[in-house]
Formats: structure tokens, C-alpha cells, sequence
């Protein structure tokens, strides 16, 4: 890790309380456990800044300080579900971000900055390497305990932040705790995912016991299943043979419904999150509401326009040379890809550059393409539309083409009110037809929603997706791809160092394509996104072989081998910042069949038409 410049420090530090963007802001007060709890957090900081300090002078072992460790995450677990949904960028970016360098903006410029925090401290403390990274590990507790301080000075000063639906942090804290806390992207080092979330729990359930608020509910269930829920996670400490199925039904899905009964008040979140509050079951097909990530709003959205939309999809008129349309590397009958290495360009014998993506669930990111240079769904087709070597035309000569077709200027006037054929209708209509095509009806799905049953080989390959072939703490549940909850706002991308050929032929390569590194987008432009692609769907991965964005693995298997490998620097190269694990998985090939299935179980091509 470098070390911080002392301007970025100084920021960083004065800025750190002003910085973190609240959801919602105002000097108001809270229950007493929010109080104690926040003051219990900052006494855990103190004596792990001491503990820090004290091991680095060899005056306590190493199990001690991870003890320490363990203590204090637990306090801050009790009141995440608080703290991380009032204050996200505050959490994300100085409590607990993930372990790796990110960019942070300070005025007009943009620094590349190490990461901090406690996922950070989790990582170091808890690997070979902890004896000498002392002073690393002092410095990001310095860092982090003045960045509380700060945060909680500011606090008592001048009120907390509190929204108007008191259970919206609850559920939302669940669905951290499924697709964060169980899958060990919380804790990359110790994996101490029971622990913690029955931390979470207790902290759930002290303040639904202490809040007045919660008086006006019967929390007896909900407390029922809390208190259920913490004996389970007591005695069901293995991280390998924690059973996430099981923890889901029994725990997490009861209670994230009962929670959702409590409360009919405005939504907080309409604005931060695509997440449905009213969803019952993440596995459900209303988890995610599309129209959070599209410039087309529900209330405007009708059949007349999807199926206007449809129409552009397949029409080939509308591309420069007559002969491409979106259905030409997008072929519903593939799961809306080519089945192709390379998609093919406009020009005989050549290729575009990358792989072609499925369309189904793709309207679910906030960034498109697999360099994320597009910011939204209708600025992906824009690229498209432009792009030489694909579309080579332009809205103007697409408008000029539908205003002299009869059948098209009685479907605009039909789908919207003002009938115009405009580029805003024009991108509305193919928008709600990508938004159509969900893929949320899998076997995987129905088993989830407990409308059927599945094989054991399935079951076993999703607790090791969850678990330990690390998948996901990449494809997050219940999408499976890169969208990161529990606010399903934002996209990652990876570095991988995806290789030219499968890891069994040799000689092993480097693909060359910088990715990210290559994007448009200037106010990113990083070392740390070299050879960065965003992170698909796996959901009908049986169905869009070959994979990755260079179409180099043809199989499932060859896939696993890679990631088994611990992807490109696994395999000897070098690579300068490969945010996936380097160790080895240590997947048998059982293991391997295993998590197969579980994908092949994914499979839903149900909106095909």
C-alpha cells in the first residue's frame, strides 16, 4: 500500500464528516441504543488504536490484536444497519471499503487513493504478511479512528441523520448481510461471517426492543426469528459448511418480509437505490425496480412503446449499410448473444472489439458497456448508433428514415402523446423493450421462492458460489453480476488478467486489452483500471459461451480452471493491481460439476419473444 500525500490527508481528514453524503440530513434525535452504540464504537476504536500500537512494540500477540479486531467490527456491525444506510459514502469510502485502491474527487481533480478501513485492517490483520506490515497497519488505523472521531464529534454536535421509514435500514441491512456479510466480502481475511452476522442481528433486535417507534408494531415475530437467527449463527461458524440456503429460508427471507409489513410511509430511497421496497423475496423479479435505471419512467412506460420498441430492436433500415440491427449480435434465441468470439463489425471479415453481453437483466447496471463508458441505457445504444464499425449512422438519419415510413408514424403517435418521432421517444421505446427482458424465473429462482425443488448437486454448487470459490463477492446475489448491493447504485469492474487462451494452453498470455484503462471517461483515468472490465451477469451463462469480453474460454470448465488458478497473476503474470485473489481456490473437480449446475440452474429464457 502507498503511503497518503499529506495534502490528501489533510482532505481527507478535515473533509471526512462533510464528505460522506447522507441520504437524508437534519438535526434530529435518536433511541438511546443508536446513542450507546455509536459511543460503544468509538471505545472499540480506542483500544484497537491501542492494541495497533501495542503489538507493533511486540508487547501482545497477534491473536490478541485479531481478537481486538473481531471486537471492534462487532460494535460496528450491531450499528451498520444505522450508520451505512444514513451516512453510504461516510461508511463506503472511510469505515468500511473494500480492499483495494479507488479514486476519490477533491474539488475539480480526482486522486488515486489506497484503500482504509475495516475490511482493509480485516485483510492484513488476519494474514501471513500481518508481522511485518506493522506500521501499514498502524497508519490505516490512525486513519480510520480519526475519521470517526471526526464523524463523531460532528454527531453529538449537531444531531444524527434519520430518515422517514425507521425499517428501511433493517431490510436493507439484510440484504447486506445475504449478499456482503455471509459471502465473506465483508471479512477477506479472518471470514468471521457468523460472528458478524449475528452482530448484526443483536444490534436489529436491540433496536426494535429500545426504539419507542417500534411500539406501534407486533415485533414479537420478528424478534422471534432475530433471537432464532443468533443461536443458529452461534453454533454454524464454518465458513465452507455454513449453509446460505438454509440461513435464507430460515432467517433472512422470514424476516425481511415480516419487516416490510411494518411500515407504509414514504419511500427514503426512491432517488439512491433501485431497490423495490415493496419486494418480498430477493429472488423475486420485482427486486430491483428497471425504471431506476433508465431515463424512461414507469408511469410512461405502456405496450404500445415496448412493442415500438421491438420493432427498432430488429430493424435492420435503421443502421448505415441497411444490414445490422440490435438483434444482430443480440439473438434472443442465444439468450441475446452471437454465440460469437467477437461480434461482427460492418465490415466483411472484421470484428468489433469485444464479446457480445446478454441483454437479459442488462438493464440492471448504472454503467454499460465492458469498459462501463456509458452512463445509462440510452447512451449504450447511443455509442452503438455512432460507432463506425457498428451502426455508423446517426439520430438524425434514424428520425430522417421513421418520419418517411408510414408504419412507424403510426406507432409513435400510437405510443406517445405528443406522437412525435424524436430522438427522446426513439430511445424511450428501444429502452422499455431491453427493460422487458427479465430473466428471473430460473429453477434456482423457484426453489429460492420455495415452488420447487432442486437437486443437492445444485444446492452444493450455490454454497460454494457463496462460499468458497469466492464467486460471490464479485456476482453479487440475487443478480449475480457486478451491481453492488445493498443499494444496487453503482457498477464494478475487476481486474482479472484474463488471458488470450484457456490456463491449460499454453503459452500462458496476457490479453492486451487495457479495458477500462482505455475508457473515454477522463475523470477516471487510473493505473487501477488497466485491464479492468465491468463484472456480467452469470445468470444463462450456459446459454453465451464463449465468455469473458475476448471470447477466449469456450467452456464453464475452462472458466473455473482459470478463476482456480487465481486468474492471471495466479498463473505467474504480472500484473499491477488484480482485484481478484491471486491464491488458488483449491476447487476439487467435484466442487468444479458442482458449481456448474448451480449455473446451468440459472438458465431462464422465458421473455425470448
Amino acid at each position: 500500500m502507498r503511503s497518503y500525500p499529506l495534502l490528501i490527508i489533510a482532505l481527507l481528514t478535515g473533509f471526512a464528516v462533510m464528505s460522506f453524503n447522507p441520504v437524508y440530513k437534519g438535526k434530529q434525535s435518536e433511541s438511546s441504543f443508536i446513542n450507546k452504540g455509536l459511543s460503544d464504537f468509538k471505545i472499540k476504536l480506542e483500544q484497537l488504536k491501542s492494541d495497533v500500537y501495542r503489538f507493533s512494540e511486540d508487547k501482545i500477540s497477534l491473536e490478541a490484536l485479531q481478537q481486538s479486531l473481531k471486537n471492534t467490527r462487532n460494535s460496528f456491525k450491531e450499528i451498520e444497519f444505522y450508520v451505512a444506510y444514513h451516512y453510504p459514502e461516510f461508511t463506503k469510502t472511510h469505515l468500511n471499503a473494500a480492499p483495494l485502491f479507488h479514486i476519490e474527487a477533491a474539488g475539480t481533480s480526482a486522486y488515486t487513493l489506497p484503500p482504509e478501513g475495516l475490511q482493509v485492517l480485516d485483510e492484513l490483520i488476519f494474514s501471513e504478511e500481518a508481522g511485518h506490515e506493522k506500521e501499514k497497519i498502524k497508519t490505516i488505523t490512525d486513519f480510520l479512528y480519526n475519521s470517526y472521531s471526526g464523524f463523531y464529534l460532528s454527531a453529538v454536535k449537531n444531531g444524527l441523520s434519520r430518515g422517514n421509514n425507521k425499517t428501511l435500514p433493517l431490510r436493507i441491512e439484510l440484504i447486506r448481510i445475504y449478499t456482503l456479510g455471509v459471502t465473506g466480502f465483508d471479512t477477506p481475511g479472518s471470514l468471521n461471517i457468523s460472528e458478524e452476522a449475528g452482530a448484526a442481528f443483536s444490534g436489529i433486535r436491540k433496536y426494535i426492543s429500545d426504539d419507542p417507534y417500534f411500539k406501534n408494531y407486533n415485533t414479537a415475530k420478528a424478534y422471534q426469528i432475530l433471537s432464532d437467527g443468533i443461536t443458529y449463527l452461534s453454533v454454524h461458524k464454518d465458513f465452507e459448511t455454513f449453509d446460505r440456503i438454509e440461513f435464507y429460508k430460515k432467517y433472512i427471507q422470514p424476516l425481511y418480509e415480516e419487516l416490510g409489513r411494518w411500515d407504509g410511509r414514504p419511500d427514503d430511497l426512491k432517488e439512491f437505490s433501485g431497490w423495490n421496497v415493496n419486494n418480498t423475496n430477493i429472488f423475486n423479479s420485482d427486486f430491483l425496480d428497471p425504471y431506476f435505471y433508465t431515463l424512461l419512467k414507469g408511469s410512461e412506460d405502456t405496450d404500445e412503446i415496448r412493442n415500438l420498441g421491438k420493432s427498432i430492436f430488429y430493424d435492420q433500415n435503421l443502421s448505415g449499410n441497411n444490414k445490422m440491427s440490435c438483434a444482430t449480435c443480440h439473438l434472443p434465441e442465444n439468450a441475446f448473444t452471437d454465440l460469437k468470439i467477437k461480434s461482427p463489425s460492418n465490415i466483411d471479415g472484421k470484428t468489433v472489439l469485444r464479446n457480445s453481453p446478454s441483454l437479459y437483466n442488462a438493464v440492471f447496471a448504472k454503467r454499460f458497456f465492458y469498459d462501463l463508458r456509458a452512463f445509462y441505457l440510452e447512451q449504450q445504444a447511443e455509442h452503438v448508433i455512432y460507432n463506425k464499425e457498428e451502426f455508423n449512422t446517426s439520430y438524425e438519419e434514424i428520425i430522417a428514415k421513421l418520419k418517411k415510413s408510414t408504419r412507424y408514424k403510426t406507432a409513435f403517435r400510437n405510443a406517445f402523446k405528443d406522437g412525435k418521432i424524436s430522438k427522446e421517444n426513439f430511445s424511450k421505446a428501444l429502452s422499455s423493450y431491453v427493460a422487458s427482458l427479465y430473466s428471473f424465473d430460473s429453477d434456482f429462482d423457484r426453489f429460492m421462492r420455495n415452488e420447487q425443488n432442486i437437486s443437492d448437486e445444485v444446492k452444493k454448487g450455490f454454497n460454494l458460489f457463496m462460499g468458497k470459490a469466492n464467486c460471490a463477492t464479485c456476482h453479487f446475489a440475487p443478480h449475480f453480476s457486478g451491481l453492488v448491493p445493498p443499494f444496487f447504485n453503482e457498477n464494478e469492474s475487476e481486474v482479472l488478467g484474463i488471458t488470450t487462451k484457456p490456463t491449460k494452453q499454453l503459452p500462458v498470455q496476457l490479453d492486451q486489452d487495457l479495458g477500462r484503462g482505455n475508457s473515454p471517461v477522463k475523470k477516471e483515468k487510473s493505473w487501477i483500471y488497466d485491464y479492468s472490465f465491468k463484472t456480467v451477469t452469470v445468470r444463462n451463462i450456459a446459454l453465451t459461451k464463449p465468455y469473458f469480453h475476448n471470447g477466449a474460454f469456450n467452456t464453464l470448465e475452462e472458466v473455473l480452471d482459470f478463476y482456480n488458478e487465481g486468474g492471471g497473476e495466479g498463473l505467474g503474470l504480472k500484473m499491477r493491481n488484480q482485484t481478484l485473489a491471486p491464491d488458488k481456490l483449491n476447487l476439487t473437480e467435484t466442487e468444479k460439476k458442482q458449481i456448474i449446475a448451480f449455473l446451468n440452474a440459472l438458465t431462464d429464457v422465458s421473455k425470448a419473444k
